[in-house]
């Protein structure tokens, strides 16, 4: 039964956080991502590393729904929003809200639910059932 519950919450981490990253995808697919690219070259960066947030908002997310290399797919997120908080949040990583939350706290969960599913496996319900 506890195998089951596990295995359940895995599939849960897995479509909540690939689909929620996905869609930030789709938007890059459908809107470009220009804006990227500005802040990669702003921080010295060349600008064909603009293009690894397909790898990390489009492929990766589709790996973690499937379960297929999840674990791969939720290290690629983790790299991808490491990306993201540094280039366009770095100033915020110690601002709060009104009500006191933190400003990163979607950032936040992204990543370290990326991280959670990184280390424990996709479960059971996944192509790689593991």
């Amino acid at each position: 039964m506890d195998s089951m519950l596990d295995d359940t919450g895995k599939l849960v981490l897995r479509l909540a956080l690939g689909v929620m990253i996905l869609l930030h995808g789709v938007d890059k697919i459908l809107g470009g991502i220009s804006g990227i690219e500005s802040m990669v070259v702003g921080a010295g960066l060349p600008a064909f590393v603009a293009w690894g947030v397909y790898i990390g908002e489009v492929l990766a997310p589709i790996l973690v729904i499937l379960g297929l290399y999840a674990r791969i797919g939720a290290v690629l997120i983790a790299i991808n929003m490491v990306f993201a908080i540094a280039l366009a949040h770095a100033h915020e990583l110690t601002d709060l809200t009104a009500h006191g939350g933190w400003v990163l706290e979607l950032q936040g969960m992204f990543l370290f639910a990326a991280a959670a599913l990184a280390l424990t496996g996709p479960g059971h319900y996944s192509v790689n059932r593991s």
